[in-house]
């Protein structure tokens, strides 16, 4: 059993969804492994990992549609309010997806669905460096 770890920086420009697949991929081929898992890891409380499709932008449209209904900026409900109006509805919204995903590595590739991606949500309005930690288990 070996391991590898990389941290990647995202770019972000506001909110939005921001596909790493492609860096999860390199990471993946240059790391050798056959068969495993790797673990993305998002170090922020702001922002979150989900798997989601990649085809149709439109889904990218609608999620961020949903999330701003569910949970809307400026409600009476939160004191968090220092960082601004959209600070607390992104530490909701990040709470209500995942900061780790795991995906399985078979025949070194991703074991992603045809149309699955892995994308950064960005929960925040402003620009911000996001720091991913990649890790491999596996041989």
């Amino acid at each position: 059993m070996r391991q590898a770890q990389k941290e990647i920086t995202v770019t972000t420009s506001g909110q939005g969804l921001y596909e790493i697949s492609g860096a999860v991929r390199a990471f993946t081929k240059e790391a050798g492994f056959e068969t495993g898992q790797l673990t993305a890891y998002c170090r922020h409380t702001s922002a979150s990992l989900v798997i989601q499709e990649n085809a149709d932008p439109d889904v990218q449209r609608d999620l961020l549609a949903f999330f701003r209904r569910l949970v809307p900026e400026g409600d009476p409900l939160f004191v968090h309010t220092m960082e601004g109006p959209d600070d607390m509805p992104a530490h909701v919204k990040s709470a209500l997806t995942q900061t780790s995903v795991t995906i399985p590595i078979a025949r070194s590739l991703l074991a992603l669905g045809t149309w699955q991606g892995l994308y950064l949500f960005e929960h925040r309005r402003n620009a911000h460096q996001r720091k991913i930690v990649l890790h491999i288990v596996g041989a």
